[in-house]
């Protein structure tokens, strides 16, 4: 068991190219944490910086305590696997699983015990023999994972490994991927630019834009409260809407119509973004008092659901996304929709920092 922890890391390759800036972060034993954000965000600057396959420019990375800075990639202890796979293509699936541990001149029947164990656990038995030419891309990132596994590491690293399969197959190997990290102690950091797999495999996420740590916590927190515009905007799909209205009194104006503002919220600035999403925007209930009206322009079928785009009635240049059910009927030349007050996100028009709920 062992604990990763990121003080103050900063990675500059030139004045003006800075991909990490200050980030602090801790990762428990036992925990999966994902970095989640738009491409050049520094995900992946900030796993080779783990790693050791770059140096850090400021700050420290700590395991257990120990600032591994000095340490070069093989002291570190540290396993990590990559989107290509990185294999052997003349070695055969045990030789390749087996290759870190024979650089380590672990006993032959040590090994042998480690990459059963790991076979069992990624259903590799019948593919010992072969070579990766004869693997599909699943079964590929599959002995990678377990040339990983079998090194017992104080730290795991993963750099978006489910990029390079088609959508079934990722669907597949996530599942994979999170009940056997669920058996492993060892912290894990995990790269993606998917906030589905974001979601479903972290304990644990950090949301970044352009180097900056914008929110770290549980995902179903950072879903349900994002820290501001740009982590409301970036998790959630389909995204959420965000809007920049006007402030009158108590009020912001919608087109032609008024949505309260909360009494909770302390600031109120002359502009605000109203966030809602698609999910929670729905066709109205005796109950709801706040609804709008407009035209749907365009309609998107998504098996359960349809996503619909609605111009609001006064405000051609504002369009709401809501997601209907397929059996549902309604207008669409003049369509009612609710908004529920209690599923609003406030934000700051001018800072992006969030108001209130």
């Amino acid at each position: 068991m062992s604990t990763l922890e990121l003080e103050n890391l900063t990675k500059a390759y030139s004045r003006k190219v800075v991909p990490v800036k200050e980030l602090s972060l801790r990762v428990e034993n036992n925990e999966f944490l994902t970095l989640v954000g738009p491409s050049g965000c520094g995900k992946s600057t900030i796993l080779r910086v783990i790693a050791g396959l770059e140096q850090a420019t400021g700050g420290k990375v700590l395991i257990d305590g120990r600032d591994v800075n000095p340490l070069p990639p093989k002291e570190r202890n540290i396993a990590m696997v990559f989107q290509s796979y990185a294999l052997y293509p003349h070695m055969t699936v045990y030789d390749n699983i087996a290759s870190g541990l024979k650089l380590r001149d672990m006993p032959a029947g040590e090994i042998q015990k480690r990459i059963q164990d790991a076979s069992q656990v990624l259903g590799l038995d019948p593919l010992m023999d072969r070579k990766p030419s004869q693997l599909s891309g699943g079964q590929r990132q599959r002995v990678a994972l377990g040339r990983a596994l079998v090194r017992e590491p104080e730290v795991f690293l993963l750099d978006e490994p489910l990029s390079n399969l088609d959508a079934l197959l990722r669907e597949q190997v996530r599942a994979d991927l999170k009940q056997i990290f669920e058996t492993q102690k060892s912290p894990v950091v995990y790269v993606t630019h998917d906030q589905t797999e974001a979601m479903t495999l972290s304990t644990k996420m950090a949301v970044l834009s352009e180097g900056h740590l914008q929110q770290l916590g549980r995902p179903d927190h950072v879903y349900q409260k994002p820290a501001n515009r740009f982590v409301a905007g970036f998790i959630g799909s389909p995204q959420m809407n965000l809007p920049v209205l006007e402030r009158v009194e108590n009020a912001v104006l919608l087109g032609d119509f008024k949505i309260h503002l909360p009494d909770t919220m302390e600031s109120r600035p002359a502009s605000v973004v109203m966030g809602i999403r698609p999910e929670h925007v729905r066709l109205p209930r005796p109950e709801d008092s706040q609804t709008i009206r407009g035209h749907v322009f365009l309609v998107e079928n998504l098996g359960m659901s349809d996503l619909i785009s609605l111009r609001v009635s006064g405000a051609d240049n504002i369009v709401i996304r809501a997601l209907l059910p397929t059996d549902a009927t309604w207008s669409r030349e003049d369509l009612e929709l609710a908004i529920p007050p209690d599923t609003i996100h406030w934000f700051d028009a001018d800072t992006g920092a969030r108001l209130a709920d």
